[in-house]
């Protein structure tokens, strides 16, 4: 065995690699952003905590995050939903809108790009 694989040297260049993919497919699973961070740094913490580096280093990765993901306790899922749910209701016109919100949601779509970031 390498000294490498022994103190998970070999272990940054699969971050480098695969973490912003495991992030958009804990999304895709359902997670928000943050939960998918988390879920990422645990599943990394848990390749560290390895004796050495496994044969198949980015399906050990994978089956691993996916676990995690699948761990999360099901109140989490029900309140990603409801709020799902409700972030569409922000972005529906409904003919209902006041003026002000009218206003405000011209305002925003006339400001530049970066500066509409900035105050979302």
């Amino acid at each position: 065995m390498k000294l490498d694989e022994v103190n998970g040297d070999w272990c940054q260049p699969l971050y480098e690699s695969k973490a912003a993919g495991l992030i958009l497919y804990g999304r895709a699973l359902g997670l928000s952003h943050g939960e998918a961070e988390d879920v990422l740094q645990e599943t990394f913490l848990a390749l560290l905590q390895l004796d050495g580096r496994p044969e198949e280093p980015e399906h050990y990765a994978l089956r691993t995050f996916r676990n995690r993901c699948a761990e999360l306790p099901a109140p989490t899922c029900a309140a990603r939903g409801t709020r799902e749910l409700e972030s569409r209701r922000w972005f529906e016109r409904e003919p209902e809108e006041t003026e002000t919100e009218r206003r405000a949601m011209n305002a925003l779509a006339a400001s530049p790009a970066s500066k509409r970031e900035v105050m979302f």
